[in-house]
């Protein structure tokens, strides 16, 4: 994974905008969501002041879905994006992933 650039995850989320996705998300110890499908209405990065970012989901209309403390990030060959927030130590915080075709369980 690479440091997070804004710009160009700005850029791979517009990519799922207005599709159908799977998303997983999880923060260390205390939520979990696996292949959570929905239609993508809009995606928004703020943040990088302190290092880390914001990634916010829109969908169907009716929500969001928010995460904090990403720090890192990267496309995988399958097309899914794949975000995550490392501490001072290495250790991963938070992960937020976004594709086309379900997660493997």
């Amino acid at each position: 994974m690479i440091s997070i650039e804004r710009q160009q995850v700005e850029n791979e989320l517009q990519k799922f905008v207005g599709e159908k996705v799977y998303v997983h998300s999880e923060a260390t110890s205390y939520v979990f969501v696996r292949n959570f499908r929905m239609n993508l209405r809009e995606a928004r990065v703020a943040g990088g002041e302190r290092g880390s970012y914001r990634v916010a989901f829109r969908f169907d209309e009716q929500g969001w879905l928010r995460m904090e403390g990403l720090t890192h990030y990267e496309v995988d060959s399958e097309g899914h994006l794949l975000l995550a927030g490392y501490d001072d130590h290495g250790r991963m915080d938070v992960a937020l992933h976004l594709g086309r075709e379900a997660f493997p369980e």
